[in-house]
């Protein structure tokens, strides 16, 4: 059965049978709703069902939506749907213990400022690990200038000294002065003062193989080759000897030092 046209009504026959915006029309009838031109399927605009030309197009204009209960509804599930997807996105990267920070002006002088810092105090603990346990702020001229030379051997790493209980100690007997007596008080006498020295026996003879500067009362300070006479073993790392060089007697350490 044929179709009637969309526009008179009539029956449209397969010849002249136009079938577009899902509906039929004649050739003739297929023309713009504003001028009357006719058409073709190549240069039709279909608004609402209905054709029109390129010229009589209809525009669409966007009017502003009041706030309507129902838009209102919308508006706020469209929020909760929001909030539900950040909460998702916080669980899932919660545990990975980073999060995505804006690389912005502020944050970049900031990260700068801490790299800065951070290489000051690298620089800091290097210098005080290059100085040794001295610091370097009684050093002599000469011997940082051979620190600071290509040649120089870093010395090994220093223990602590200690004396063993089985070292011999020595008292030093000194001799106590009388209690004065003043109108019936009498002053307590000064107690006697213990003082480490040097155990007995003969020495051997050693040669400095590092720059040593002495970091307590009792020992004593040396450079590279100087010669280490009447050299006594305290223990595996300290011993005791006198620099041929300056004349100095105390406590050296072991690594620092070769028998001869």
């Amino acid at each position: 059965m044929n179709p009637n046209c969309a526009r008179c009504g009539k029956i449209v026959y397969p010849t002249e049978k136009v079938n577009c915006l899902d509906k039929f029309w004649h050739k003739a009838c297929f023309h713009c709703e504003t001028c009357k031109m006719t058409l073709n399927m190549k240069n039709y605009k279909g608004y609402e069902k209905k054709p029109y030309c390129n010229a009589h197009y209809p525009k669409q204009s966007f009017t502003m939506v009041a706030d309507t209960p129902e838009n209102l509804r919308l508006k706020q599930q469209s929020e909760l749907q929001s909030q539900v997807r950040y909460k998702e996105e916080f669980e899932k990267n919660k545990g990975k213990g980073f999060s995505v920070v804006a690389d912005t002006p502020e944050l970049q002088r900031i990260k700068k400022t801490q790299d800065q810092i951070s290489n000051i105090k690298y620089h800091e603990e290097f210098e005080k690990s290059r100085m040794g346990p001295s610091g370097g702020e009684g050093m002599e001229p000469e011997r940082r200038d051979a620190q600071d030379s290509g040649s120089y051997r870093r010395p090994p790493e220093q223990q602590p000294h200690h004396i063993p209980t089985s070292a011999p100690v020595y008292q030093q007997p000194q001799q106590q002065p009388a209690a004065q007596s003043y109108g019936g008080y009498k002053e307590p006498a000064a107690p006697v003062s213990i003082q480490r020295s040097a155990p007995g026996g003969g020495g051997k003879r050693y040669r400095a193989v590092y720059d040593y500067s002495a970091a307590d009362e009792d020992e004593v300070s040396f450079q590279d080759g100087d010669t280490i006479v009447n050299v006594q073993q305290i223990d595996d790392g300290w011993m005791y000897g006198t620099v041929e060089r300056t004349g100095d007697t105390g406590m050296l350490p072991a690594n620092y030092v070769e028998a001869i």
